[in-house]
This record gives structure tokens, sequence and C-alpha cells, in this order.
């Protein structure tokens, strides 16, 4: 009788004991640990996956589609559900993804992750795959046969190759940029990345990348141990906002055929770079800009850098006699000339501050506005020398030289315009004719389209509105005027000059509208 007592007191001891082991478990988990192991538990089950929105996209002014985004997909697989298969699986994909079966094989062997041993669940195949194409890699999962006699095959065989046909190959929302007419304004429209984010690297995708971007949605949910959704979990779903459309003013068209005569004047004579940019002067818009070498904004890396600058904003050089309506409008302005004032232009040999200046040709006495007309170097540099260096220097800033236009595309440069201070004692000669300063392309277009805009310089404008992907304005860019360089009266006059340089007198007949 003692002994069965005894075996009845160790067996409630025992039992209190084990009790008291699992209150004490209990505690610990539910009461000192609970928030970390709660923290845990939902690290394994919850996910928030992010809603990629569509990226906006480039149209120019009439409509035509320069920059656009399809939906595609990017092909994952996840190796721990394939095992044995892996071959098998790689000769049916590697067709489909347009590669090679020892590349699928090696992305799908099981990698061991370093924190906690467990095989990788996820590895990437391939991105920007068409959604056709994906249909395609779904049908042929689903047929492939690993045995020649599945029917033999134990149920466990058969549920994990119903797993690799279902459930190892699966894909993600992705999406491919496209520039469907290949180079045209490939410097104004630039190129993206090519990961998932789809960044700017260039041009107005570059420098409108926030707006064609879009905001990023998510969907925060429950997942099962097979990392399917629960959606009767699913706790947020936010839509992502798709990025605003970018209309720009140039027209395609316009576009199409400077480029085409720009590539007519690099055949024929063999220039290292050609650029052209039609600005309408009234309002600063830019309807065509243009620069040869150029490049195919679908494929960015098969070009070489110097086809990928923008060389109407990034380069400067010497401007010539184009510069010397800086000269001429500064004189007449300040009424220290007209027109008809007569400077004799030394037979084309002018000795000044030690320097000889020289014309193309053997001018004698020139008017001022011959001076323009036959584009005399001595005539500008005798006419600068009657401004001074500052009144010079005040009109090169007026005209927007030394300082970006503001244009809105990334890597413009400000050109070289020295503080009077630096000059030599020969500058005030050489810069009126265009030599001992350097600006960009568009610099000077701008400046010229001042004096067709009857003196008002104005900021070059290269983006109209911004819509959302319904086409509902969201802003509206308007013209803006940067200063008056000189009187209207005084622009009407160089306009008189400007014209006679097309004329058989001048040295741009060829210039001249038949």
């Amino acid at each position: 009788m003692a002994t069965q007592y005894r075996k009845l007191y160790v067996l409630v001891f025992g039992l209190a004991a084990a009790l008291v082991a699992l209150g004490g478990r209990l505690v610990d988990v539910q009461v000192i640990r609970h928030k970390e192991l709660q923290a845990l538990a939902t690290l394994n089950t919850v996910r928030t996956i992010p809603r990629e929105p569509m990226r906006g996209q480039i149209f120019d002014i009439r409509g035509n589609p320069l920059a656009t985004s399809l939906p595609s997909t990017m092909i994952c697989a996840d190796p721990s559900l394939i095992g044995n298969r892996r071959e098998a699986v790689a000769r049916a994909l590697a067709p489909l993804l347009q590669t090679n079966v020892e590349y699928v094989m090696d992305r799908l062997a099981p990698r061991s992750r370093d924190h906690d041993g467990k095989t990788n669940k996820f590895v990437l195949l391939k991105r920007k795959v068409p959604i056709e194409t994906w249909e395609k890699i779904k049908q042929t999962m689903a047929g492939l046969s690993f045995e020649a006699d599945e029917a033999k095959l134990k149920a466990s065989a058969r549920t994990f190759d119903h797993y690799v046909r279902t459930k190892a190959i699966f894909a993600a929302d992705d999406q491919i940029r496209t520039y469907p007419n290949q180079r045209l304004a490939s410097h104004v429209l630039g190129y993206v990345s090519t990961d998932v984010d789809q960044n700017g690297l260039s041009g107005v995708e570059l420098e409108f990348n926030s707006k064609l971007s879009g905001i990023r949605g998510w969907r925060k949910t429950e997942m099962d141990k097979h990392q399917r959704e629960l959606v009767a979990y699913r706790d947020q779903d936010v839509e992502p906002r798709d990025g605003f459309n970018v209309i720009l003013t140039l027209d395609a068209a316009l576009q199409d055929i400077v480029e085409s005569e720009l590539a007519i004047g690099v055949q024929k004579h063999s220039p290292i770079s050609a650029s052209c940019v039609v600005v309408r002067p009234r309002t600063g818009e830019i309807l065509a800009m243009a620069t040869l070498p150029n490049f195919d904004p679908n494929l960015p890396g098969h070009s070489s850098m110097d086809a990928l600058r923008n060389r109407v904003i990034s380069d400067c050089a010497e401007p010539g006699s184009t510069f010397k309506i800086v000269v001429v409008t500064a004189g007449l302005n300040e009424h220290l000339v007209t027109l008809n004032d007569i400077f004799d232009c030394e037979r084309g040999h002018f000795y000044y501050a030690g320097r000889l200046l020289h014309d193309h040709e053997p001018f004698g006495l020139l008017s001022v506005e011959n001076i323009i007309t036959k584009s005399s170097n001595i005539g500008a540099a005798k006419i600068g020398i009657r401004l001074g260096d500052e009144k010079l220097c005040e009109y090169i800033q007026k005209f927007g030289f030394g300082h970006r236009t503001g244009i809105p595309l990334p890597g413009e440069v400000s050109g070289i315009v020295h503080p009077v201070k630096e000059w030599s004692k020969v500058s005030i000669a050489q810069i009126p004719m265009g030599q001992g300063v350097a600006v960009t392309p568009l610099q000077m277009v701008m400046a010229m389209a001042a004096i067709a805009n009857h003196g008002l310089l104005m900021r070059p404008m290269l983006v109209d509105r911004l819509e959302d992907a319904n086409g509902k304005l969201a802003v509206k860019y308007e013209p803006q005027s940067v200063r008056q360089i000189a009187d209207p009266e005084t622009i009407k006059q160089m306009v008189t000059a400007l014209k006679t340089v097309v004329t058989r007198d001048g040295t741009a007949v060829q210039g001249g509208l038949e």
C-alpha cells in the first residue's frame, strides 16, 4: 500500500512539475517574449507587397507618343520547389526566355541563405518579358512531363511535381519603357535605367523623373505556409498613382525634318557634330532640337558617350561673327553709332594693342549696316572700342551669355564670359568679333530670337503641360520673359541690318528665302 502511495505521490509531483514548467513556458511565451515572438510571427506571415505605378508617357505638342511604358512581367522562380526537376524546367524555359539552358539551370540551383541556412525562395530569371510570353510559360509549365509513367509515382512525388508545374515559376508586374521613333529627339527625351524603378538618367526622363514616376501603392496581407495570399486577411490595398504624362513643345514632324537635313549635311561635310534648334521667338517654345551623332534611347548602352551628349546645351565654343549682334545692338542702343555711321576697316589689316586683326576681305570704308552685311571683324572691333569694356560686358550679360538659359534639361553649361578685370588689352577688340568668349548653341539661338522678338529675351520653353493618365490637365507651363535687351527702335534697326546679310551683297546668300 505504501508503495502505491509513493508511486501516486511521484506521479502527482511529476504532473505538478510539468504543469509548473508548462505555465512558466506559457508566461515566457505569452508575456515576457510576447512582443519578440509576435514580431517573428508577423515577419513570417504578414507581407507588404509594393504595387508599382506605370511611368508617365512623353508626347509631342500634337499628341504623338515619343516615350511610353508597356505592361510586362518579370519571370521569377522558387528553387526550393524545383528539386531534381531543375534540368527539365531549364530546358523548357530557356527558349521562351531567349537564353541558354546553362544560365537557367544556374539560376534555378538551390542556394542556402547565410542567416538561417534555408534554401532561397526567390530568384529573378528575366525582366521586361511581354505578357504574351508569360502566358506561354504558364502553358509550357502546366504541360511539363517529368516521368514516362507518372501514374506509378507515389502520391508525395505527384504532389511535388504539381507544385513544380504550378508554383515554382511565377511572375511579378513590370513595365517596358519604349521609344517608338527610335533616335528621334533622343537627346531631348533621354533614357531610363534598367532596374525596376526605371529612373530617368538623362534628358526629360531625368529632369521630370519625379513627375513621370508616379507614386507607389502597396498591399498589406497575410500569407499561408506556401506563401499564398489569404485574401480574407488583406489589411491594406492602396492603389498606385501612375506618373504624369509630359507634353513637350516639340513638333515630331518638324523634328524629323531637322534631323534628316542635319544627316544630309553631316554626310556631305563630315563634321565632328552638327546641331540645330528651332524656336518660336515670341514664346521661347522649342519646336525642334537635334544633335548628331545621336543614339537610340531603347539601347543607350550601344552608343558612345559622345553620342549621348546633348551638344546644344553641354558644349560651348567661340561664336565668331554671329556675336557681332551684341556689339552693334549695344552701340545703337547707347546712341554711340547709327546704321549710317562710317568706319574705316583698314583694307583688312588693323593693329590694336600689339595684335594684328584681320578681315576676310580687304574692306575700306563701311557703314555700320554694311559691317553687319559684310561681317567685318575690324568694323565690329572699332565699334567695341568706342563702346568700352564695361558697356560691352553689360550687353553680353543682357543677351544671356555667361548664364544658363534655364531650359528644363540636365547638363546645361553657362558658357565662358570672363569678368572685365580679367580682360587683356586686346579683349575689347577681339570679343566683338566673337573671340575670347564661349557660348552654347542654345544661348546663341535665344539671343538671336530676342532680336526677332522686339528685343525681349525669352526663357527657352520645352514642356507645354503635364496631364494625368486620364488626360486631365495637371500643370500648364507659360512662356517666361527674362529681360528687354534693348529699345524696340534699336531692335528694329538691327533687323533692318540683319536682313541684308542674306542678300547678294551679304555673307549668307544661301540663307535667303526664295
